[in-house]
């Protein structure tokens, strides 16, 4: 199975979370509408690669024929829906530089804790899943 595209999305991911941080640590306040706007960004390429996920990767692997692998897929699958959900909330929250600017320390505790989950989720993915997938 080619997985070059979801590889590809979490360099985009990554990259945006190591622009934020940058963004942050550079001045919130004078940042701000940038923050925003790379949320935003992030937030598409976020989406795209988990609705990709759940309508191809995950099926293709349960209906593939390695069972251990299906098991993984789907507890990879099921443990997503909170940092999905957590994911969203932040974009919600943080996708306007008003927001930003009225809950700076808000926005940095939320980003420390939402984007770090994002982040290892990810990392998780590029070394556990990802090169048991292209294995097949």
């Amino acid at each position: 199975m080619n997985i070059d595209k979801f590889k590809h999305q979490h360099v985009d991911i990554l990259g945006s979370i190591a622009t934020l941080r940058s963004l942050a640590q550079a001045g919130i306040t004078h940042n701000a509408s940038e923050i925003a706007k790379r949320i935003v960004a992030m937030s598409s390429t976020i989406k795209l690669h988990l609705a990709v996920e759940d309508r191809a990767l995950y099926p293709a692997l349960q209906r593939g024929g390695d069972a251990e692998l299906a098991r993984m897929g789907q507890q990879y699958q099921q443990e997503m829906g909170a940092i999905a959900s957590a994911y969203e909330a932040f974009a919600r929250r943080w996708n306007i530089p008003e927001n930003v600017l009225r809950d700076e320390q808000g926005f940095r505790n939320d980003a420390n804790h939402v984007l770090r989950m994002v982040h290892e989720r990810m990392q998780r993915e590029n070394h556990d899943f990802y090169p048991r997938i292209e294995a097949l």
